[in-house]
């Protein structure tokens, strides 16, 4: 089982409507109408719902003369929860895609030309301006107050806080009066 197929899960036995169905269906296959009556709901609000069901997996259906009969997954449904939980990731690739689109969104928004317009009050953003900045430092390299001015200033020109911050953050370390790069 994928993160996915786990999440589609999750997402379909967290509504109320979709629990009952379920729970109608462990005694034994029915048709629509008779789900939508034993559980007082419409017949287009049980197909909405056995639609979310099938896509995750719960429940099967097929086809008998004119009605659509839904019995469950057993393979699905007795899978233990540790099975779920860990599902194997599909799509980390993805995932760091959009993060490396975000990183660059506010790279080209608060840089301009090699300058930091304005320090972002949001922290996440802060940082990756943060460590952009540091790719200027060469790691394990000790640097005096006053070299490490010298590069910052010209990036910005509140290089005080700039400096602060970043010690802060543990993206540079301080023994008195000189500085490396941590991160």
């Amino acid at each position: 089982m994928t993160q996915e197929n786990a999440l589609k899960i999750f997402k379909s036995l967290s509504d109320m409507s979709r629990l009952r169905i379920i729970q109608s269906l462990t005694r034994g296959e029915m048709y629509t109408e008779l789900i939508a009556e034993r559980l007082g709901l419409t017949p287009s609000t049980v197909s909405f719902h056995m639609k979310k069901l099938e896509e995750a997996g719960l429940v099967v259906s097929r086809k008998e003369q004119y009605y659509t009969v839904y019995s469950l997954n057993r393979n699905v449904l007795e899978a233990s929860l540790f099975d779920v939980a860990a599902a194997e990731p599909e799509q980390i690739d993805e995932q760091q895609k959009r993060e490396i689109e975000y990183r660059q969104k506010v790279i080209d928004f608060f840089f301009e030309y090699g300058k930091l317009k304005a320090i972002p009050v949001q922290r996440k953003k802060k940082l990756i301006c943060y460590e952009v900045i540091a790719e200027r430092f060469v790691p394990g390299k000790v640097y005096s107050e006053k070299e490490l001015n010298d590069i910052i200033a010209p990036i910005h020109e509140d290089y005080c806080t700039i400096r602060r911050d970043m010690i802060g953050e543990g993206i540079l370390g301080r023994n008195g009066s000189e500085y490396v790069r941590l991160k």
